[in-house]
């Protein structure tokens, strides 16, 4: 899932302390800041875009059904009530924010960047493509593996809740209504808990709650429709995850091994292209010529590999917990704040030891 991005009102406190102390990021999180009050400058809320007789009829029936997945995240999930998602705007363009993410040429563990408040993460994201792109640029020169990826939706945590909440955006309203679910799920997730150190566990647990979650919006409130066309992405999705968790342990094995670098390196490259043909064959004998992955595939390398471990790494354990919990949401999720609590190492460690 997409909500990768901790930025917004988070940044502004942070921004403010920098001009007392001397950041030097103080930069990056200005235009943290400043793109996330032009989102919410933007937003109105949802009643107002539904009394409003402009506003097109398919964007009416999708924010109806918004409210419907927002009310089923609070009496089914235990998700937040709050602000968030009972707004809306159109920020015209296709991203809210770009990513960046790198990794070493003989690595998939994932550069990080640390902040006061936020803590460390294996990303930067920006409201603008081109600040995004620049980055990118230093960092290929210095040697690391790129990748530039733009996100449909980010968490401010519940920091931004006062000044409205995180708005529904054009980036995602328009999505198959499973997909839409899932995400708003996944967002109001990282509002739960959240480890200030830990990257792959934030994103793991909010990726569990959108699957959970998911699965009980499509058996009760979806319709049969919607279920098939969800079947039908979700089908192509696990291919894909199969396919790439597969490709990341033969190249883990590679990096793992006591060959020289060159070695490694043409084994690499070996490993990468048996997966472009295996991709080329999944595509025309299963998807039937369906071309959403090629941008992926033809772009692959360490950054993004790395960038799926974040999102998929630790889901089993932490769906493991959720059934250990029976089925309660609520106590799921006290759960994870206290392994939140806990030093990393020490997290982890729990973590997988019930998995």
């Amino acid at each position: 899932m997409a909500g990768a991005s901790v930025l917004g009102a988070a940044a502004l406190a942070v921004a403010a302390s920098c001009l007392g102390s001397g950041c030097s990021s103080l930069g990056y999180y200005a235009q943290a800041a400043g793109g996330h009050v032009d989102l919410l400058q933007r937003s109105r809320p949802v009643a107002d875009w539904l009394a409003d007789e402009t506003t097109p009829p398919a964007l009416r029936e999708r924010l109806l059904l918004t409210q419907r997945v927002r009310d089923f995240a609070v009496s089914e999930l235990k998700l937040p009530d709050n602000a968030s998602y009972r707004r809306y705007a159109d920020l015209e363009r296709g991203a809210v924010v770009w990513n960046v993410v790198a990794a070493p040429e003989l690595s998939l563990t994932l550069k990080t960047w640390c902040f006061p408040v936020l803590g460390c993460v294996g990303y930067r994201g920006y409201f603008s493509r081109e600040e995004a792109d620049a980055l990118a640029t230093q960092l290929k020169a210095e040697g690391w593996e790129v990748s530039v990826y733009g996100v449909p939706a980010y968490s401010t945590l519940g920091w931004s809740n006062w000044m409205g909440g995180d708005p529904l955006l054009n980036t995602f309203v328009l999505w198959p209504e499973g997909e839409l679910a899932r995400l708003v799920f996944h967002e109001l997730a990282h509002q739960v808990a959240y480890a200030d150190d830990d990257t792959t566990f934030n994103e793991s647990f909010a990726t569990a709650v959108e699957r959970l979650g998911g699965r009980r919006w499509l058996e009760q409130r979806a319709t049969p429709q919607a279920r098939a066309e969800y079947a039908a992405l979700d089908a192509r999705r696990q291919d894909f995850r199969a396919l790439t968790l597969k490709v990341r342990g033969e190249l883990e094995a590679v990096y793992a091994s006591a060959l020289p670098d060159a070695a490694k390196r043409e084994r690499k490259a070996d490993v990468l292209a048996a997966m472009r043909d295996e991709y080329a064959t999944l595509k025309t004998t299963r998807w039937g010529g369906f071309a959403g992955y090629d941008g992926w595939f033809a772009r692959a390398n360490n950054a993004a590999f790395g960038v799926q471990a974040a999102y998929f790494e630790l889901v089993p354990a932490f769906e493991q917990r959720f059934e250990r919990s029976g089925g309660d949401f609520e106590r799921f999720y006290a759960d994870v704040r206290q392994l939140a609590a806990l030093p990393k190492d020490e997290r982890r460690a729990k973590l997988l030891a019930s998995h």
